[in-house]
């Protein structure tokens, strides 16, 4: 297997990317504003897009973390979903994703509806994870970026390692699940 330190990095504007639609009546819940699914959907394609780009070739995505939502999206709004790699590890990265909307006929600007931080491992075709290009952030908010993705992932690590250790405990004391 190739060692990630024999990838070329690649900067994160090279597979950044904006996926942009409108909503419709088809996109509603029952509420009459755009069901959330549908954004996390948005937000999954973009931030797959972006992923598979930078890594050059397959990615499935092996978490979502933080999915906000800040404002509903109504009927008519063209919503923009923004996404780029924020960080990477050997086979994995974090995507982060902006979501937008403004009224489709109107120009007025877009207000920020919603964020998520999303974790893909790049695969190769019998789906076990290969190496990915280093990303190589390219401004202070790329870095810190970066940065923040680097203490999203010690949280994620920690979190699943605890989460572990009790169930070990909770088992060894004769606990089933």
């Amino acid at each position: 297997m190739t060692d990630q330190g024999d990838i070329p990095g690649k900067p994160t504007a090279a597979s950044r990317t904006t996926l942009s639609h409108i909503m419709t009546s088809h996109d509603t819940n029952l509420l009459g504003t755009v069901h959330g699914g549908v954004i996390m959907k948005l937000v999954d394609d973009a931030a797959g897009a972006v992923a598979g780009r930078h890594s050059g070739g397959p990615a499935v995505t092996a978490s979502m973390d933080e999915m906000v939502f800040l404002e509903p999206v109504r009927v008519g709004d063209l919503v923009h979903v923004k996404a780029q790699v924020n960080w990477t590890g050997r086979s994995s990265m974090e995507v982060g994703v902006k979501v937008l909307a403004e009224r489709w006929n109107e120009s007025t600007p877009a207000q920020q509806v919603g964020s998520a931080y999303l974790v893909f491992a790049a695969v190769d075709a019998d789906g076990k994870p290969r190496p990915v290009p280093p990303v190589i952030p390219e401004t202070d908010r790329d870095r810190r970026r970066y940065q923040e993705a680097q203490i999203r992932r010690t949280h994620r690590l920690a979190r699943r390692r605890a989460i572990k250790e009790l169930r070990e405990a909770r088992a060894a004391e004769g606990y089933e699940d």
